[in-house]
């Protein structure tokens, strides 16, 4: 199966993610540290005691929850590029993150039953995916869960490969940064990260999807934030002095359009989502994410909600409405087609591997979209994982190792200096 050489330790991939996935790494937003959760630290502590145990060089976790190490360059390839592989240690904020991971070995296609929670139950008819896995180790969750894939099945890649390097100084590659970052399920993942530091000319997020797939083209991503100010009133003699700034709020999303929703777009359309709604009569916020692939449509998307919380002033002048925009990050796609050669040289490794590349433009982002924007170009390759986000999360044990075998022949493929 393994086609990035020879000896790779499979048993020894499956048994770090499913000890990673056990770790509740799940992020917050409403924190206001880095990393934003205590229990990424203990994950990010366990790295980097595996990662010293293991014979990586020049291993820190740094003060904001990053860490870094090194697969030193084999001999003769000390000139070769300097490249990064990065992976994220939180996991979502929709469920808790502990999970009890469960290997159904050598699938046998039949419709799989969580066993916390039956009423979640997996099969091809909720996860198309999984027609291609029968014979497969498919690993899930026991349903009241994530199962965490995303991303410590990326973790989990980038820790096995390091290892299966520093055990095989036989396969030429050039210097590897290694980087293992908090909060990108937040927005936050690389946000406090030196890139001196890392010392990469081009990086690899490990955090995709189906074998193949190379993600170069994001969303660009901008957060909203409306605040309702009301008149306050006792209830029993409001009438015609309250302003019910809940009820405004309420209005303000119900007058958002529909066909501009995430329930109504596919493909290269973009949205605008409401995520949150807090506050008293008296005072209330709505949080909204936008997304557009390109720059003009998120202009649009801001132009939506600008209109649609002026038509409500004009509705009600007593009240006060204030809209604040937050850019979050950018389509990675206006610097990696300046520059192709870090996608190249994914789909070269694709090949090598056994795989036919697939170039994916991704409704999300990911931290290689806030690397790639500060001047490190970062493509995202998959991992196999599926279904994330919710209690039917799923990876193959046989796509996370063909993962491995990308990262491999990357390596040596930038130790060529990039031939073809």
């Amino acid at each position: 199966m393994f086609t990035g050489g020879r000896d790779f330790d499979t048993a020894d991939l499956l048994e770090r993610f499913c000890r990673y996935v056990r770790i509740d790494t799940r992020s917050d937003e409403h924190s206001e540290t880095t990393p934003s959760t205590p229990g990424q630290w203990n994950l990010l502590r366990l790295l980097e005691r595996e990662l010293c145990e293991c014979g990586a060089s020049e291993v820190e976790l740094t003060e904001h929850g990053y860490v870094l190490a090194t697969v030193p360059a084999t001999a003769g390839c000390e000139a070769a590029p300097t490249i990064g592989w990065f992976a994220h240690v939180d996991t979502a904020t929709e469920l808790p993150g502990a999970a009890k991971p469960l290997v159904h070995r050598a699938w046998d296609g039949r419709p799989i039953v969580l066993p916390d929670d039956p009423t979640q139950v997996l099969s091809v008819e909720n996860s198309p995916l999984l027609r291609g896995a029968p014979g497969q180790d498919v690993i899930t969750a026991s349903g009241d869960t994530l199962l965490g894939a995303d991303d410590k099945s990326g973790v989990a890649i980038v820790m096995a490969v390091a290892r299966h390097l520093l055990l095989h100084p036989e396969i030429r590659h050039g210097k590897i940064r290694l980087c293992f970052n908090p909060d990108e399920e937040i927005g936050r993942g690389v946000d406090k990260l030196d890139l001196a530091r890392v010392g990469a000319v081009a990086a690899y997020t490990l955090d995709g999807e189906s074998p193949g797939e190379i993600d170069w083209e994001t969303f660009s991503a901008d957060a909203a934030v409306i605040e309702f100010r009301g008149v306050a009133a006792h209830p029993g003699w409001a009438k015609g002095v309250m302003v019910n700034a809940l009820r405004l709020a309420g209005r303000f999303v119900a007058a958002l359009p529909m066909e501009c929703s995430p329930e109504r777009t596919a493909e290269r359309e973009g949205f605008v989502h409401p995520v949150e709604i807090s506050g008293t009569s008296e005072r209330a916020t709505v949080r909204l994410i936008l997304r557009d692939f390109e720059l003009d449509g998120l202009a649009a998307k801001r132009a939506v909600v600008e209109r649609v919380a002026a038509e409500l002033r004009a509705a009600e002048p007593r009240a006060r409405i204030e809209v604040a925009f937050t850019e979050q990050y950018r389509n990675m796609r206006y610097w990696l087609e300046k520059d192709l050669r870090p996608v190249e040289l994914a789909r070269d490794a694709m090949r090598r591997a056994g795989l036919e590349p697939r170039l994916r433009s991704v409704r999300g982002g990911t931290d290689g979209s806030k690397l790639t924007a500060r001047g490190l170009p970062t493509p995202n390759v998959f991992t196999g994982m599926h279904e994330v986000h919710s209690p039917r999360e799923w990876v193959s044990l046989q796509d996370m190792e063909k993962a491995a075998a990308v990262l491999v022949r990357l390596a040596e493929l930038w130790a060529e200096g990039g031939a073809r």
